[in-house]
């Protein structure tokens, strides 16, 4: 017998979960590699469109925490796209920023991350939708357990990528408190769930900021945190890509949340996990403080994702939106281009503890199309190729849920930044890339039902 027909076998029997129709959201305009509704013409349209501001980020900053930022080097507010979160009110919403504003530049055979503004502290920021205006109402710093910024900057050496100043000239020091803040939701109590792409981990913050716990897989061994750290979740997410951990998150009806691993792990190698269109999500229980679940998500083939690229490994899935029971929105992306999927998270599906949580061959991310088919991956249908609406921004990574027919849009503008030692003029001040923080609201065709 074969390992994959030994793992089908081991599968446990098909439980359908009762339907709940408690949040009505759900257009299916096709299977998964369809094309959309109405022969290739758009299945929505643009109805409004807010922009953020320039907003100073040492202004920002150091108005939440005094002299946590002593240079911006000409940067403003930006990245606050990394997830989006309906706050209540019609127009209002929360969001978070990534870890800050950071870039790449080639030094040698190497690539160095750089960090402009090393002082730069995480924060969730709730914006209203003013007309043409994107207007900060509210803002939120992350802190440690002593008040402390938990910073952007990476955690481990050997692990993370090692930081350097904004000319990659001179590295700077690890923390073990940052975090690479990604999908953000609120919970009942009004305290805040996140996700980060160092760990990869989830992490638990009080309505004021402070983080509370971090959520880790079992063997990372962080230390020396001012915060509490809980090996909590499958220790396979370890073999995460670098800068690829955890990015969407979703909370569903039941108070479970659901996270969306970015990129396929490296399982069992590097070669497998690049060239994998296989990704993960976890279920975890605030209720229980564990994972009770893990299911496989496979992606379009990329050049259906966005027409004329071929490198599988620019496929990323980047935002989950909870739909009502246990379905969910899930985005696939690459830089340029994105797609709407529904899912529904069935028990039939749930692979923890399974040989596919571990590197036994062949794992999930060595999957191929024929393979896939037989093994316990989700079914997906297509809702929406943003691709085909004019106006969408390119790197959305927040999205929402307005009402039966509209769908709310953030993307991620990294703060201005572009890649390269030109990113900062002879002064070493920010050479702006003119891409602007930008919410739209998408009207579809047929309702969400």
């Amino acid at each position: 017998m074969n390992p994959l027909s030994a793992r089908l076998l081991r599968r446990p029997a098909l439980v359908v979960l009762p339907f709940s129709a408690a949040l009505a959201c759900s257009v299916v305009v096709g299977t998964a590699d369809a094309a959309p509704a109405h022969h290739g013409e758009p299945a929505g349209r643009v109805v409004s469109t807010s922009t953020l501001p320039d907003i100073p980020l040492a202004g920002f900053s150091n108005g939440l925490l005094p002299g946590s930022v002593a240079d911006d080097r000409g940067v403003d507010l930006g990245g606050i796209g990394s997830d989006l979160y309906p706050a209540g009110r019609r127009g209002e919403y929360w969001t978070v920023t990534d870890r800050g504003p950071n870039g790449q530049i080639a030094v040698g055979k190497d690539k160095r991350r750089t960090f402009p503004v090393p002082g730069f502290d995480p924060a969730i920021v709730k914006v209203r939708a003013e007309g043409d205006r994107l207007r900060v109402l509210t803002s939120i710093p992350l802190t440690t357990a002593s008040g402390a910024p938990v910073t952007g900057l990476p955690n481990q050496a050997g692990r993370d990528e090692a930081p350097y100043t904004y000319d990659a000239s001179a590295p700077l020091a690890y923390d073990p408190n940052g975090l690479d803040t990604e999908g953000l939701v609120r919970d009942r109590d009004g305290s805040f769930w996140l996700v980060d792409e160092y760990g990869p981990s989830l992490v638990h913050v009080s309505a004021t900021g402070r983080v509370l716990a971090r959520h880790v897989p079992k063997g990372l061994g962080l230390t020396g945190t001012d915060y509490p750290v809980v090996e909590s979740l499958p220790s396979i997410f370890l073999q995460r890509k670098v800068n690829r951990g955890f990015e969407g998150l979703a909370l569903l009806p039941d108070g479970d949340l659901v996270l969306g691993l970015q990129s396929p792990l490296l399982n069992p190698d590097k070669a497998s996990g690049e060239n994998s269109r296989t990704t993960r999500l976890l279920r975890f229980s605030p209720e229980e403080n564990r994972v009770t679940a893990e299911y496989a998500y496979r992606f379009d083939a990329v050049d259906a994702v966005e027409p004329g690229q071929t490198k599988t490994s620019e496929l990323k899935l980047s935002a989950l939106v909870a739909l009502g029971g246990d379905r969910l929105l899930v985005q696939e992306r690459t830089d340029k281009a994105a797609r709407l999927y529904e899912v529904r998270l069935r028990r039939g599906s749930d692979i923890l503890g399974t040989t596919w949580d571990t590197a036994a061959t062949p794992t999930l991310e060595q999957l191929d199309d024929t393979t896939a088919a037989q093994a316990p991956i989700l079914d997906k249908r297509l809702v929406i190729d943003l691709n085909t609406v004019e106006g969408v921004p390119g790197k959305i990574e927040g999205v929402a849920v307005e009402g039966p027919s509209t769908l709310v849009l953030l993307n991620d503008n990294d703060f201005g930044m572009t890649d390269g030692p030109a990113a900062f003029d002879a002064n070493g001040r920010l050479v702006d890339s003119g891409v602007e923080t930008t919410l739209v609201r998408v009207r579809l065709d047929r309702p969400i039902r």
